[in-house]
């Protein structure tokens, strides 16, 4: 990405470059809040960095994307919120900015004080946007958090040590088995019977479109992706804003098959949907693994009270929570699941993703000549 678009706050696409991560009921894609103000579904309203408050408890400021918080009943933060205050006696106020981690960015790159001292939700490719385009460290190194090492080997992304992952989804295609079945490869995607059936978040501006669009370059390489989207358009493949705005497209009929999250039918079981019309395919038998991390904030009040939280939130029964609520699969080994939780979440034969230092220094690149291919066919 080109420095100076990262660093206008004008660029609506650099906005969305850092547009949350996954969480099945609305992905992070697509936050309300104020930035600043973390506007969120539990009642708090963060203006500024808090150390404490009237009666002495001391204040966590903690940011994240809005679909983490906003649905107290579904949702896991305002559960979290509830646990990590009766146990820990301060008070954890969620800041959810409406674009995210870029509020951060742009605070640093401002040379103003953070305001917040932990961050939940930045995945691999976050981070490495962060890296590359700011001067001063955004994030701190995680130092020693209980229950880090119970942490999946395959999901840690941060070769620093700062960011420690949480829960992770595999991006898959996900199906109306009642009018349609998936093909089974990439390459099927492209035959004329499935014109126009095909919807996808932008990968301009959201991680599961990214991950997808990162998905077709570990199959078709950095020199082959571009000729096989051009192939997809070919066929009306449909690119829209958000992953909400995708999944809704889907949920109403406007095609059959979207790019999500293979733990789809644990959101559509919660709901009482028809199984049938909520498969899943893994192209080539493949998942893109796109796991969320957390991380302290390099000079935040309470670094110390941050450290607990993260290490609060690898604990068995928090793992187990936060994944049927957030609709994603757990990070740790030790995580605590209802039963049917594994009939309904679908990994994928072979998981792929990028690591850290395969993403650094091209990730932007692929991002931005996708942007200008698309728009120019």
């Amino acid at each position: 990405m080109d420095r100076r678009r990262f660093l206008s706050a004008a660029g609506a696409t650099v906005a969305a470059s850092f547009a949350g991560c996954a969480g099945l009921g609305g992905s992070g894609e697509t936050s309300t809040g104020e930035p600043g103000t973390g506007e969120t579904g539990t009642g708090e309203t963060p203006t500024g960095t808090t150390t404490g408050d009237a009666g002495g408890d001391p204040t966590l400021v903690v940011g994240t994307y809005s679909s983490l918080v906003d649905s107290p009943s579904t949702s896991p933060g305002a559960w979290l919120k509830e646990r990590f205050e009766a146990e820990f006696d301060a008070r954890l106020v969620w800041q959810t900015p409406s674009n995210e981690l870029n509020h951060y960015v742009e605070r640093r790159t401002a040379g103003v004080d953070i305001e917040a001292d932990a961050y939940v939700g930045l995945n691999t490719d976050d981070l490495v946007r962060v890296d590359q385009n700011l001067d001063e460290p955004l994030f701190a190194e995680a130092g020693d958090v209980a229950g880090r090492d119970d942490v999946k080997p395959g999901l840690q992304f941060d070769p620093r040590g700062r960011a420690i992952p949480y829960d992770t989804g595999y991006i898959s295609l996900v199906f109306d088995g009642t009018s349609v079945t998936a093909p089974e490869t990439f390459d099927g995607l492209l035959n004329e019977e499935f014109a126009g059936d095909l919807i996808t978040p932008n990968p301009a501006g959201t991680a599961t479109g990214r991950a997808f669009l990162l998905h077709t370059i570990k199959q078709f390489g950095a020199d082959g992706y571009l000729d096989y989207w051009s192939d997809l358009q070919d066929n009306d493949v449909r690119v829209l804003g958000s992953w909400s705005d995708a999944y809704s497209a889907w949920s109403g009929g406007e095609a059959p098959m979207v790019v999500s999250y293979s733990t789809d039918q644990v959101y559509a079981d919660r709901n009482d949907a028809d199984l049938q019309k909520h498969r899943i395919r893994f192209l080539n038998d493949q998942g893109y693994a796109n796991p969320e991390g957390m991380a302290i904030f390099e000079g935040a009040s309470n670094p110390d009270l941050a450290r607990e939280f993260l290490g609060f939130v690898l604990r068995p029964e928090v793992q187990g929570e936060i994944a049927v609520r957030n609709v994603q699969f757990p990070a740790t080994t030790t995580a605590e699941l209802p039963g049917d939780y594994a009939e309904l979440a679908q990994e994928p034969p072979e998981p792929v993703t990028f690591t850290y230092d395969e993403l650094k220094g091209s990730v932007s690149g692929w991002v931005e000549d996708w942007e200008r291919q698309y728009a120019s066919n």
